[in-house]
């Protein structure tokens, strides 16, 4: 219930900076692609899990607004790839400080909710959720 909550808020937040969660999405993937070129349109739609072709029109949009550019693969001029412009990387910084922001919220939220009691559980079940020793 908690991450769907969650969800919700971050596709909101999205929505008060003028994007879709997938135009959000789509600026992640860029800021966090470890390629300093970027990414091909096949690799943002490998990391969206989409077709090529909605990879696309996605960055289609996305670019419309100013946040991407393109530009071809100086070493492959077959490929094209994407980079964030300075809005673009004005914006995902925004939202990820947001971000961040409400999930210290509710990790400080969770704590107090659950008292010594939850700690200790969270003590014995480990990373796994199994008992530990």
């Amino acid at each position: 219930m908690a991450l769907r909550r969650f969800l919700r808020w971050s596709q909101d937040q999205a929505a008060t900076a003028g994007l879709t969660p997938a135009q959000h999405e789509l600026l992640l993937v860029l800021r966090l692609h470890p390629d300093p070129r970027g990414p091909t349109i096949g690799e943002l739609a490998a990391s969206l899990l989409v077709r090529h072709h909605s990879a696309v029109q996605l960055a289609d949009r996305v670019e419309a607004l100013g946040l991407v550019r393109r530009r071809r693969d100086a070493d492959d001029r077959r490929l094209v790839r994407l980079r964030l412009t300075p809005a673009g990387e004005r914006r995902v910084a925004d939202l990820a400080a947001a971000h961040l922001e409400e999930l210290r919220r509710l990790a400080a939220l969770a704590a107090v909710t659950a008292g010594p009691a939850g700690a200790f559980s969270r003590r014995r079940t480990g990373a796994r959720g199994r008992a530990g020793p």
